[in-house]
Formats: structure tokens, sequence, C-alpha cells
């Protein structure tokens, strides 16, 4: 929640020549009593990538075509990089590796996540008692750290990728998320989920699915919820160029190392 002002003013960004730009008559506000909390620590503000009137991608939209991308960097990672964020043409992910999806509705990210796979084993969405079997099921949100799953379906995932860790569970300081080991867990031990996108495979690796909690433990980036959607946060997104179409309703994915721009 945020208290402050709201006022017009002129935004520049650099542009990839390095040369500025600037947009006239931009609604910003500012914030002078916020309550705000991130797992990566102090936050000076929040950018809105919605869809609604004042979020940044709207009032740019006839100058961006609609487009927009970010790479994002591993929360905890050492490298001394930034996070990355391209409006326009630059927005555009293409190459081999790319998956698209559509983007269902014009009220927010909304799209069709059918099913997680771990290995062998299959946890479909159309399965669950919790979420109403309409489209869109899912909404992808860059301001949220974790995904968060109705209750039957992250309970199959949560005991599927546990039965495939062969280490011995440690509670969560916090107390906030429930499948949790020492910090002994290696990369290579933690098993690959594959979100199953309506037409788009995106293979989630332990930066994606394992969240530090302290330099002891390492927690399930995942968790439950009694709300009748996925919220697909921004853990599952870390690592990977994600591109939004807005004029084309599709959303793009590919794997790419964030620290590397």
């Amino acid at each position: 929640m945020s208290q402050g002002d709201v006022g017009i003013d002129t935004l520049t960004l650099n542009s990839n020549d390095g040369s500025p730009i600037s947009f006239s008559r931009i609604v910003i506000g500012c914030g002078h009593k916020n309550s705000l909390k991130t797992e990566g620590g102090n936050t000076s503000g929040i950018i809105g990538f919605g869809r609604g009137p004042l979020s940044l991608i709207s009032q740019l939209s006839s100058s961006i075509n609609g487009k927009f991308s970010y790479c994002l960097v591993p929360l905890f990672s050492n490298a001394n990089s930034s996070s990355r964020l391209n409006f326009g043409d630059t927005a555009v992910v293409s190459g081999p590796e790319v998956v698209s999806t559509p983007l269902v509705g014009t009220t927010g990210y909304f799209t069709n996540l059918e099913a997680f796979s771990v290995g062998d084993h299959i946890i479909k969405f159309n399965d669950s008692s919790l979420i109403p079997d309409k489209e869109g099921n899912t909404i992808i949100d860059s301001g949220s750290t974790l995904t968060i799953l109705p209750e039957d379906v992250y309970s199959q995932l949560e005991s599927t990728v546990a039965s495939m860790i062969k280490l011995k569970r440690v509670k969560d300081p916090n107390q906030q998320l429930s499948l949790c080991y020492k910090s002994t867990l290696k990369i290579d031990k933690v098993p690959i989920i594959t979100a199953h996108f309506r037409g788009a495979n995106v293979t989630l690796n332990a930066v994606n699915t394992f969240i530090e909690i302290n330099h002891e433990i390492m927690c399930f980036a995942f968790s439950s919820s009694i709300v009748p959607f996925v919220i697909y946060g921004n853990v599952a997104q870390q690592n990977f160029l994600v591109g939004f179409d807005t004029l084309n309703n599709i959303i793009s994915f590919k794997p790419k190392d964030c620290t590397k721009q």
C-alpha cells in the first residue's frame, strides 16, 4: 500500500544506441508512506506493467507498439548485473528456443497453464477441483515472488518434488514455506519441473524452483492458496527473456542467462 502524490512528468529512457528518448506527460506516483515487503530486500518503488490505464505500459503503448520484455537476474545472484527491461521492437523475443502461448482477456496477463510435470509425474490442472473450467487460469505476475497454486495442485507438486530429493527436510525459519532443505542441496539434485502452458513447455531449473531463505536454508518457491487460479511469480521467470505483445495477445519465453546482457 502506498500513500502520496500523483503528478505528471517527462520520462527519459536510454535507447539501444545510448541516446535518450523522452516521453512527455507520463503520470507518476510519489509515495510518502509505503508498505512493501519483498524477498530480495529493500524496494524503492514499483513499475506498473499491468494493463490498466495508468500503468507505464499502457501510457507508452502507442510508442512501443504494445511490446515489452524483461530478463530477471536471479534474486541472490553474485553477479554484478541488473535485470533488463526492453520496449518496442527491441522487446521482440525470437530464436529457436522461444515458446509462446496466447494471453486471455484484457485485464492482466492471464494465460492457460495446463499441467506441471516432474520427471514422469504429471499434475494436470483440469483435475483440480479448485480451478474453474474456463479460459485464463494463470496470471503471469512479475510483482509476486512465489508461484501460488490451488491447494490440491500444490500438494501433489510438493509431494512429487519431495519424493525425488533424498535429503532431510528442515523448517522454514520464517514459517511461510513448507518444503525446505539445508543449503547443501545441490543444483543437480533438484528435479526439473516443466510448466506446460497451452502450446508452450517452459523448463524450470533450480533457480526457478528454490529460493535461498538464508545462508543455511533453501525452500521450494511455490506455495498454496485458496484463490481459484495460479499466480506465476518472478522466481519462476528468472533467467528467462519474457516478452509481452499486448496488441496480438501473446507472451513468449526464451531461456537466457540474464546476468549476461
